[in-house]
């Protein structure tokens, strides 16, 4: 089952997939003259919005702006905590960071890799204002409990467009959400993002922060908009969003049937689950993993470049240690073939049967 073939092409572990009417919709915004944002922008917008059945969405240039966004809506500033995870990309430490906020950190739980809601609960301090809640790799967080702790809660959907907490769309259950539409996110816009919430004001709140200009009165505000190709793409990609997702799952079981036999933890089951990152835990360190996987032509990293705790030369997570050091994406996404898929399931166990 040797892989290492130097004449198959390289499989990456990210690769950018577009529908066959992208450019055909980008086309319609250049020929409509108009390319700032206006009529298209608001009409993803609004398909967002329908399609997860929330009452407002704004779009944004990014993620992290939307999550920017939505702290200052809900008043978060220099005297207030937010609680987030470690194990996450630096983008939430930013977006608290620019409000002036301090953040704090919270750890994982090891089987889901999301925030541990036992843990937000020892962490929360007269000053917390709000918890950001990332469903990480595409499955949903204990929201139940998460909830029941009575702080407001603003849902990271970045890895989870289309995932489900029991039968429920996430990103309807905070006070807000967050979306990314980075490059190799599951929706794409190149770069853009949305912020949904069923709160008029809130919506009303990022919306007015969004842009600063013809404004009657001054305020500190951004220049966060989306452009009309941008959200051209976007209402192209949500049009694709359900296969995507089909396509994501099948290629999950096809992984879990064939690792489940080794000594590897895969992946909890969960209807909801969309696979944004097939994640697998080692027994040991994942470098050498990544290496030998490359060897043999597959793409493959640790799915958080660099929690955190770490960033911040902090000792408190434990369980996101241990998860940053033994973690392991592997190619999933929906343009993968059957035979790509053949060959990286081939170059596991070959792996897998070396480092025994």
């Amino acid at each position: 089952m040797n892989n290492s073939n130097p004449q198959l092409p390289f499989i990456p572990h990210s690769r950018l997939a577009l529908g066959a009417g992208a450019a055909e919709a980008i086309s319609d915004v250049i020929s409509s003259g108009f390319i700032a944002e206006g009529a298209v922008a608001r009409k993803f917008e609004q398909s967002f919005a329908d399609y997860f059945d929330v009452r407002h969405a704004v779009v944004t240039n990014s993620g992290t702006s939307a999550l920017h966004l939505s702290l200052l809506a809900l008043g978060v500033g220099p005297q207030d905590e937010v609680i987030i995870p470690s194990f996450v990309c630096g983008a939430l430490l930013n977006a608290v960071s620019y409000t002036g906020a301090t953040p704090v950190l919270a750890d994982i739980c090891p089987g889901s890799y999301n925030i541990d809601a036992a843990d937000v609960k020892n962490r929360i301090s007269d000053r917390t204002r709000a918890v950001i809640v990332p469903h990480l790799f595409g499955l949903a967080a204990d929201l139940d409990a998460l909830l029941a702790l009575g702080v407001p809660i603003i849902e990271d959907c970045a890895h989870a467009v289309g995932s489900e907490y029991r039968r429920r769309p996430v990103g309807t259950f905070g006070i807000a959400a967050i979306y990314s539409f980075y490059a190799t996110k599951v929706i794409t816009t190149g770069e853009g993002g949305m912020v949904v919430s069923n709160s008029a004001d809130i919506a009303a709140r990022i919306r007015d922060l969004k842009t600063y200009d013809q404004k009657d009165e001054y305020n500190i505000r951004f220049n966060y908009k989306l452009t009309d190709f941008q959200a051209a793409l976007g209402l192209d990609q949500l049009q694709q969003l359900r296969s995507a997702i089909r396509r994501r799952k099948s290629i999950a079981e096809r992984y879990t049937r064939s690792f489940e036999h080794l000594d590897l933890s895969l992946p909890l089951y969960d209807t909801g689950h969309i696979y944004y990152r097939y994640v697998v835990g080692l027994s040991t360190n994942a470098s050498p993993w990544i290496q030998a996987l490359t060897r043999r032509g597959i793409g493959s990293q640790r799915p958080v470049y660099l929690p955190l705790h770490r960033q911040m030369n902090r000792r408190e997570c434990p369980v996101s240690e241990s998860a940053w050091r033994n973690s392991l994406s592997i190619p999933i996404y929906p343009s993968l073939s059957d035979e790509e898929v053949t060959r990286i399931i081939d170059a596991v166990l070959d792996t897998a049967a070396e480092k025994a």
